[in-house]
């Protein structure tokens, strides 16, 4: 029997001495954070939301086994927020679609949650009206004609059904239960009501694709109200990818059984306070780009060299060579090689041991 064919359903229950704990050190983490945050200045608070962000997006898709190109997200996200930066591709349809469902998710995070923006998400996520090959119902709940909505593991023939969410015709009333809960005002900690929403709109699957995405575009959303801010400093999603084994085995323990959720909210709540904790590393790369160009201020960059040296900071995959500076730029290989050359003999750049056609190089540390 799932959770959701439970009587009680879906009066979820928790053990509040198990997590008071845990949620005291999560509500802790987020105010010490914001905190550090607020310290910094508009402009780095900016450059941190940005790369959060940018990392949100490509994670909650990479979750789901999609691939995104990291610079076209930042490219998107940067124009939404309407932030100048040079010389970052444009961005597919697929990516601005999950950008703007994460933006408005956030940004917006105060509006009530209703069934049109949630179609609008959805929509925004399948603008071709397809999931890969396969035609889907999109910008409303799953129909009939999608047979049952399972989550299923394993070869042909010898598949895994791990959860069987509920039927199409119970959809109109589930969502509304859902939603009519989601916008009520808040009877407990807001922590706690982004786990349940999470764990909640993905028990009922309402869509035939892309209810991970959203129901972590709705976590988010509901992290936002917890924080009372739009302002991103760290991603759930990024470190559910990093856990997602652990991740799925918990829904799927949770969803088989009764409706006590401790074990979820405890998972969620021990994971969102890691994802607070790697905020640090995000801090310490803008700080890093930062005290770069304060150090290097007043001197003279072309506009390639600061593109290629903000690509550095921002997430550079891979080795820079000569042949990728000139088709990042847009230049002849003579041009980028006076570029680097130039930057070798400043102490910006330095090359890394191996040479002949494999020569790349990395920024050199900033005192």
């Amino acid at each position: 029997m799932y959770i959701h064919e439970r009587k009680n359903w879906p009066n979820l229950t928790w053990d509040n001495a198990a997590i008071t704990l845990l949620l005291s050190e999560v509500r802790h983490a987020q105010g010490r954070l914001l905190g550090q945050m607020e310290s910094l200045g508009f402009q780095l608070r900016e450059e941190a939301t940005l790369a959060t962000l940018t990392q949100d997006v490509v994670k909650t898709s990479e979750i789901e086994g999609e691939k995104l190109d990291a610079q076209q997200v930042r490219s998107s996200i940067a124009r939404r927020m309407g932030i100048d930066i040079a010389a970052l591709p444009h961005a597919d349809r697929s990516v601005e679609g999950i950008v703007e469902v994460m933006l408005d998710a956030t940004r917006h995070y105060q509006r009530p949650l209703d069934a049109d923006r949630l179609f609008n998400w959805h929509a925004a996520l399948f603008p071709t009206g397809r999931s890969g090959m396969q035609r889907i119902t999109v910008g409303n709940w799953r129909t009939e004609a999608s047979g049952p909505m399972q989550v299923v593991s394993g070869a042909y023939g010898r598949e895994r059904v791990h959860y069987e969410a509920p039927s199409h015709d119970k959809l109109n009333a589930e969502m509304t239960r859902f939603l009519a809960w989601l916008n009520a005002p808040p009877s407990i900690d807001p922590v706690i009501a982004s786990a349940l929403a999470h764990f909640w709109f993905v028990t009922i699957h309402p869509f035939d694709d892309g209810n991970g995405r959203i129901a972590r575009a709705i976590a988010d959303m509901m992290l936002a109200r917890s924080e009372n801010s739009p302002e991103r400093f760290y991603s759930m999603s990024a470190q559910i990818q990093r856990e997602r084994n652990a991740y799925y085995d918990v829904l799927e323990a949770c969803q088989r059984g009764d409706v006590d959720v401790t074990a979820w909210i405890k998972w969620y709540l021990l994971c969102l306070g890691r994802a607070i904790g790697s905020a640090n590393d995000i801090l310490g790369l803008v700080l890093k780009k930062a005290t770069f160009w304060k150090h290097h201020e007043g001197e003279t960059f072309n506009d390639r060299q600061r593109i290629i040296i903000n690509r550095l900071f921002d997430g550079f995959e891979g080795k820079l060579t000569s042949s990728k500076w000139a088709k990042l730029t847009k230049s002849s290989q003579d041009t980028a090689l006076r570029d680097i050359s130039d930057l070798v003999k400043r102490r910006v750049l330095v090359k890394d041991e191996a040479g002949g056609r494999s020569t790349s190089y990395h920024l050199c540390e900033t005192p």
